[in-house]
């Protein structure tokens, strides 16, 4: 039987008390409560500079009233917003559909087609250090998009977004995205445990739950919407943090089921919603700059002592019948936070033993590009034989893939902390990946002729975990010696892709021979001429490794008939051709 974890702390009520001795609580809300109140004579939206940062608050009156005349209430495909959050969609993951609020996500548009929303947006991009958007009830919503909308476009200025009583956006699956970008710790929800947000709120899901302790993970994922971001969740008594979304859905659950929610009066009334998160946020800011909160009893457990705080603040007693499960449910939230250590460490473990895998295959790179046959490192590979040595090889690449695909895996599921893949270490490793093992990737797909039913490689057979570490290569920092000139080969050619470049380039060439069309003949070899270009570029840079040039690889095999090709068809070729003077490559 496992000892018990008493040296683990419980941190959401600490985390709340941070968030609440900040000025951003008591700053973002008098910018709302501005709002709100101006909206009829200054728009729906209201900027304010503090020092360096920028709040802009999004108002709830407006806002309601352009609600009401959209009647649509369905969810929306987030890419049908025409390129807004291009780049947040495409680099979803996911093969179900980001959906988002139809209504919601036509108030942001307005906003976003606003001239004057647009020109406030970039002068505070340009003047501040970061933005907060912030917003109450629907507005909160558009502060979530909107939020989103500059997080997609990779700004470099810091964007933090703080909704209260905002009702829920998304489905699953854009809870899941926002997760697998990193982006959770840029959204802060507050929400009144006292109160019932309007419809479309987090309360409204709970309430269609039927918990039950043995299913509570199924029975979570009961309707359209989920939470993303994290969640402080405030009662008269202090507040809570959580970051997980099921945690999130289960504690509230068990919240409105206690006898402190059930005996408020005030539950079933919104309209004076905006004043309680006043008052609340208030109570809340000045009683943690104050003294803080004391307990009549500890425990020996740090971990006990942190729930019990944070059962406290969410006023859930320890003579409730909830109060058993409330605990259940904040001790498994926390050790998702340990757990994530955990795999960090595991991580690095698992990376040190599969290096020797990557190790021999830079053998056997250096093995073919030496080799008398001088077909080099991919050709060798596509036409290789039932050796031992080729089957270990290729047993390695499998190895390899697996090992990323997990890394990714845990990654895209939380499992690891939110900037574990922009260490140095694991940015480089994925990189020298990629150039190491996706030649081979590439030979194999072309030698098992699944070009002919799929299509080429890159379109149609790329492997998503190659697609992570382009992202991943781009936005690391970049040295000032990755721009020196190089004064030899590379020694792993510089673009993963190239060879199959190369393989479509071939495939052009017999096309071409039996294109009929002259149209499309002319497109054909228009690509041809690209790839020509774009090849000889890398050949003069040096950024291609030796085994391109090698006498008998694929490459040299395209060139020969290139030439070959164009021999035959110099003399009908348009004169907008110039690699075709005097039947030569240019």
């Amino acid at each position: 039987m496992a000892a018990p974890q008493t040296s683990q702390f419980e941190s959401t009520e600490t985390l709340a008390t941070f968030v609440a001795a900040t000025p951003l609580l008591e700053e973002s809300w008098r910018l709302c409560s501005h709002a709100n109140a101006d909206a009829a004579h200054h728009g729906s939206f209201a900027v304010n500079i503090v020092g360096q940062v920028a709040y802009v608050a999004f108002s709830a009156v407006q806002v309601v009233a352009a609600a009401a005349a959209e009647e649509e209430e369905n969810l929306v495909e987030l890419e049908n917003s025409k390129g807004v959050f291009g780049s947040f969609v495409e680099r979803g993951s996911s093969q179900a559909k980001v959906m988002v609020h139809a209504g919601i996500l036509q108030l942001f548009l307005s906003f976003y087609h606003n001239h004057y929303f647009q020109q406030q947006i970039l002068e505070i991009s340009n003047k501040c250090k970061s933005i907060i958007f912030t917003g109450h009830s629907l507005g909160g919503a558009v502060a979530s998009l909107s939020t989103l909308w500059l997080l997609s476009h990779n700004i470099q200025t810091p964007v933090l977004c703080i909704t209260y009583g905002s009702p829920l956006l998304g489905n699953e699956p854009f809870s899941q995205a926002i997760l697998q970008q990193r982006w959770s710790g840029n959204f802060c929800h507050i929400v009144l445990i006292p109160k019932i947000p309007p419809s479309l709120s987090l309360f409204d899901k709970v309430s269609d739950i039927v918990m039950n302790d043995q299913e509570t993970k199924n029975t979570c994922m009961v309707g359209p919407y989920w939470p993303f971001g994290s969640y402080m969740l405030m009662t008269e008594n202090g507040a809570i943090c959580l970051d997980n979304a099921t945690a999130i859905v289960e504690f509230l659950h068990l919240t409105m089921t206690s006898e402190g929610f059930c005996n408020n009066p005030n539950n079933s009334c919104v309209v004076e919603d905006g004043l309680k998160y006043e008052d609340y946020v208030g109570k809340i800011c000045r009683r943690y700059l104050g003294k803080g909160k004391c307990m009549d009893s500890f425990s020996e457990s740090s971990s006990e002592a942190g729930i019990a705080l944070a059962l406290a603040s969410s006023r859930i007693s320890s003579q409730e019948t909830v109060y058993e499960a409330a605990k259940k449910c904040l001790a498994n939230a926390r050790q998702l936070g340990w757990r994530r250590n955990l795999n960090n460490a595991k991580m690095a473990v698992s990376l040190a033993k599969i290096n020797p895998c990557r190790a021999q295959l830079e053998w056997y790179k250096s093995y073919c590009d030496e080799s008398d046959n001088e077909l080099g490192y991919y050709d060798s590979f596509k036409q290789r034989g039932a050796s031992r040595r080729d089957a270990k090889v290729n047993m390695n690449r499998i190895r390899l893939g697996c090992f990323w695909d997990d890394f990714i895996y845990k990654l895209e599921n939380n499992h690891l902390t939110h900037d574990f893949h922009k260490l140095p270490k694991y940015v480089n490793a994925s990189q020298f990946y990629k150039l190491l093992v996706e030649p081979l990737e590439i030979a194999e797909y072309y030698r098992k002729n699944v070009h002919m039913e799929k299509g080429h490689y890159i379109e149609h057979g790329r492997e998503k975990r190659f697609k992570i570490f382009d992202k991943w290569w781009r936005e690391r920092k970049v040295g000032d010696e990755e721009g020196k000139p190089r004064s030899k080969y590379a020694s792993l050619t510089q673009d993963s892709c190239f060879w199959a470049r190369v393989e479509e380039a071939r495939d052009g060439i017999y096309r071409v021979l039996g294109e009929t069309d002259v149209g499309r003949r002319l497109v054909l070899l228009g690509k041809i001429e690209t790839f020509e270009a774009y090849a000889n570029g890398m050949i003069k840079r040096k950024e291609v490794s030796v085994d391109v040039v090698a006498k008998n690889s694929s490459y040299n095999l395209f060139v020969e008939e290139w030439r070959g090709l164009k021999l035959q068809m110099k003399m009908i070729m348009p004169p907008h051709f110039p690699g075709f003077q005097d039947g030569m490559v240019q």
